[in-house]
């Protein structure tokens, strides 16, 4: 996932991609959906064992019985011996993404297979030093990076100490407004709330109003790790509710030090993409997880979980019957510098390639430590999630109904633009898919559901050094691939609950919220 979560180790050099999710863990939506199944459950949620058409039963489904936890352990295995020996990690335009790349492709090709390279070109925002919070008058004070406050990725650059007014501090419209800035001190940083309207928009009234710096104070815990979306003129981080509370109280005659050190840098990437040999081609069923990682860690969960899992998909999907359907399974590049890969790639697509595309399954983390069992919400039943595309819903029903049918718990996740999923439903494409839970923390309900550690985060080590491969949950895995396997083989047979047969390809109303793991507003 995108960008550095609060509390990792600061580098030198933060990356992060100009097009820049995931959401809660799970948790029940305004329709109540959270599912326990099971003898002696204390609710029980009977929506039937009425299966997508192609299989009439989950124990019907030979895909599943393929794909195999020891396979996927030694895709795993050999991801991680190559983000060892490459630099410790698998992040965009590292060796060892390339050489992760061409594993995926060598393994591909074994399987009889012809994969793709797809290149593209995008714009790297980077940091190139720690930045600078600090009160100057009426007395001095230090904030700490980055326990205090975080740079707003696409930051443009600066140094200066000035003044600071806040800015209708006492409305979540604060900055959304030009009226707000009215009687604004030129040269002054700007003081505003977290609110309704994007950090983008806050920022740029800021600098039409002649501010020389922005400080954003967060309305939630921790800092704000968020992006301005596109390369601001002033320099633009985000502080704590604390640290804000404190520059509030100074009052009058309060003065700051707010540096940023930020360039931005053309760069190119490229996914890996493979049909497969037989389908229609006027009906492609698309399956993705993204290839990259982070810079501090091997990646093995995040995302070598959902990269591992498919691949096995892929070479088993290989050795079935002549599906209705053609698969095209994809690998994304620079999915933690925003999504831009699969962003790119559903960009490049002509008109006619895109109504091509039934639908797109996401696959993001199916091993986290202290894991659950979430299915992307199609229904848009969640407060986080984006308007779902239409048929959407029949994907995650289908995933919900194979659980069901092995006595197994899930609950949806929101479809809030954290993964690659982000630009399919933008474009109208129907989606769904699997998530093990990242750095929301487990409940009491959940540890009934799944087992695991109340009050601890799904996946601890996400986005550290620790994620590897000793901390891969294997029985997290078992379960969640055999999922993955039972929707790719079912909707290789028959769509027709996701597409119908005359499928409209609008994009629905779409405003996020996050780009990847970077919060826009």
């Amino acid at each position: 996932m995108p960008t550095r979560e609060p509390g990792q180790s600061p580098r030198s050099a933060r990356r992060t991609g100009r097009l820049s999710g995931r959401g809660p863990a799970g948790g029940t939506g305004r329709g109540g959906a959270t599912r326990l199944i099971g003898a002696g459950s204390a609710v029980v949620l009977a929506l039937g064992l009425g299966l997508a058409p192609g299989t009439a039963h989950a124990d019907d489904a030979v895909l599943p019985t393929l794909v195999t936890p020891d396979g996927i352990r030694e895709h795993l295995e050999n991801l991680s011996t190559i983000a060892e020996y490459n630099g410790g990690n698998r992040a965009t335009n590292t060796p060892g993404y390339d050489v992760a790349a061409d594993y995926v492709v060598d393994q591909l090709k074994r399987a009889g297979y012809k994969p793709r390279r797809i290149d593209y070109d995008y714009e790297l925002w980077v940091e190139n030093s720690d930045p600078v919070l600090a009160q100057t008058a009426p007395e001095q004070r230090e904030f700490a990076y980055p326990d205090d406050f975080a740079t707003m990725s696409y930051s443009g650059p600066g140094d200066v100490t000035a003044p600071a007014v806040a800015v209708n501090t006492g409305s979540a419209e604060s900055g959304c407004a030009a009226e707000d800035f009215a009687g604004f001190p030129q040269g002054a940083i700007a003081l505003i709330m977290r609110g309704t309207c994007t950090f983008q928009q806050k920022t740029q009234n800021a600098a039409d109003a002649g501010a020389a710096g922005v400080v954003v104070i967060n309305n939630v815990e921790g800092p704000v790790n968020g992006t301005v979306g596109e390369t601001s003129a002033i320099p633009v981080v985000g502080a704590t509710a604390a640290a804000g509370e404190a520059l509030l109280a100074a009052g009058e005659g309060l003065e700051l030090r707010l540096a940023v050190d930020s360039e931005v840098r053309a760069e190119s990437s490229y996914n890996i993409v493979a049909d497969s040999r037989r389908g229609r081609a006027d009906n492609v069923v698309m399956v993705g997880a993204h290839l990259d990682g982070v810079p501090e860690g091997p990646g093995m969960n995040d995302n070598g979980s959902g990269v591992a899992t498919v691949l096995e998909t892929a070479q088993q999907f290989a050795k079935l019957d002549d599906p209705a359907n053609r698969v095209r399974f994809a690998f994304w590049g620079t999915e933690e510098e925003g999504l831009v890969g699969s962003t790119r790639y559903v960009e490049g697509l002509s008109e006619r390639e895109r109504e091509r595309i039934a639908l797109y399954l996401n696959f993001d983390m199916l091993g986290s430590p202290n894991y659950g069992r979430f299915v992307y919400d199609g229904r848009g039943e969640l407060d986080d999630s984006l308007p779902p595309p239409s048929g959407s819903a029949a994907i995650q029903k289908t995933f919900e109904d194979y659980f069901s049918d092995r006595g197994l718990v899930t609950e949806p996740t929101a479809f809030n633009g954290r993964s690659d999923y982000s630009a399919f439903i933008e474009a109208g494409i129907p989606s769904g898919g699997l998530f093990s839970g990242g750095d929301g923390t487990k409940t009491e309900q959940q540890v009934e559901y799944y087992g695991g550690t109340a009050g601890v985060d799904f996946d601890p080590n996400y986005h550290t050094a620790q994620d590897d491969l000793d901390n891969v949950n294997m029985e997290a895995v078992d379960q969640l691939s055999d999922g993955v396997a039972y929707a790719v083989e079912t909707f290789a047979r028959s769509t027709l609950p996701v597409n119908g047969v005359a499928r409209t390809y609008q994009a629905q109303g779409f405003d996020p919220a996050r780009k990847g793991d970077l919060w826009l507003r």
